[in-house]
């Protein structure tokens, strides 16, 4: 009797020393949450300083990435390489370097699937407006389509478009980047349980307690519902959808995955989600996995190593890579 009041006691300790902190926010144009469980270090646990501190910083680390790397701000360094890329080249932040750095090697990996110039034709694109681009317009942009027209200069971290008129945009890229510098300050602040996602990009710091964390995918149908559930921990997944940004125009979908390719919304697949363990990557392979489709994507997500995917095809069937069927 008395080791278990002991038991108790201890545990009872234990949890009024220590309890999950959960917070979302509206950011990068979607909805992102921190969750993570925080342990006293002393007798003044109560004033909850250290969570908000915590909470304040990724929240200021999320809002600075969209204000460096956000297509729709006039001030941001993308916006500004979109304006003078194509006259000069453009001295840019190490940050910012390494990261269009990442996604030319994901281009040449998926020769061309994944490529942050689609931006020249993408821009043409309103989903709140219903509006798209005239097939004129798809084919007279579809030219400046070219991951290879971006040129980086290490000497002197600068970037230029090798001809007028190209755009890019990191937004299949640029909410992994964010999720993966927030889960480190976590982890740099001795967080051992943790949780950071962006839309549909998850990252991980290590289990839910003892327990993995179950991480849904949604179901592309039916919103209310998630198509599937996956034990992680220590890992990052990433969710790609026909679902996320899109309108329907005589019962055809466009949507904000393009097929840099066509110019076109991609229609192989309706979800991909690829889970790894960068969570920079993650984010682009589900965006390369989407456009390439089933049979293609499946075969490069397999020759990847440390990668997995799940896909629902067309008919809403799931598909799962050889690492997840074993």
């Amino acid at each position: 009797m008395l080791k278990l009041l002991c038991t108790v006691l201890f545990l009872f300790s234990f949890t009024v020393n220590a309890k999950w902190y959960k917070h979302s926010f509206e950011v990068m144009g979607t909805i992102s949450h921190v969750e993570f469980w925080l342990a006293a270090d002393d007798d003044n646990f109560n004033d909850d300083s250290k969570a908000q501190q915590l909470i304040k910083s990724i929240e200021d680390e999320m809002f600075r990435i969209d204000q460096q790397m956000s297509p729709y701000i006039e001030q941001s360094e993308l916006s500004l390489i979109n304006r003078e890329a194509s006259k000069q080249p453009v001295v840019i932040s190490a940050e910012l370097f390494d990261l269009i750095t990442v996604a030319l090697d994901i281009s040449k990996l998926s020769h061309g699937a994944f490529d942050i110039t689609y931006a020249s034709v993408g821009y043409q694109y309103n989903y709140r407006e219903n509006k798209r681009p005239n097939k004129e317009d798809i084919k007279r942009s579809l030219s400046k389509v070219d991951y290879a027209s971006v040129l980086l200069n290490s000497d002197n971290r600068s970037i230029k478009f090798s001809s007028e008129q190209v755009r890019i945009d990191l937004g299949g890229i640029a909410k992994g980047h964010a999720v993966k510098r927030c889960i480190a300050i976590l982890a740099k602040n001795g967080i051992k349980h943790g949780l950071i996602s962006a839309g549909g990009d998850t990252a991980l710091l290590g289990d839910r307690l003892g327990r993995p964390w179950l991480v849904g995918v949604k179901h592309p149908r039916s919103p209310k519902k998630n198509a599937v559930h996956i034990p992680l921990s220590n890992e990052a997944i990433s969710t790609s959808g026909d679902y996320e940004r899109y309108f329907i125009e005589d019962g055809i979908r466009y949507h904000h995955i393009l097929n840099p390719k066509t110019g076109d919304s991609a229609r192989k697949v309706i979800s991909v989600s690829v889970i790894g363990e960068d969570p920079t990557y993650v984010d682009a392979l589900s965006t390369t996995i989407f456009v390439k489709g089933l049979s293609e994507g499946m075969a490069l997500i397999n020759k990847l190593e440390n990668f997995e995917a799940i896909i629902i095809d067309n008919n809403q069937r799931l598909h799962f890579s050889s690492g997840l069927q074993q």
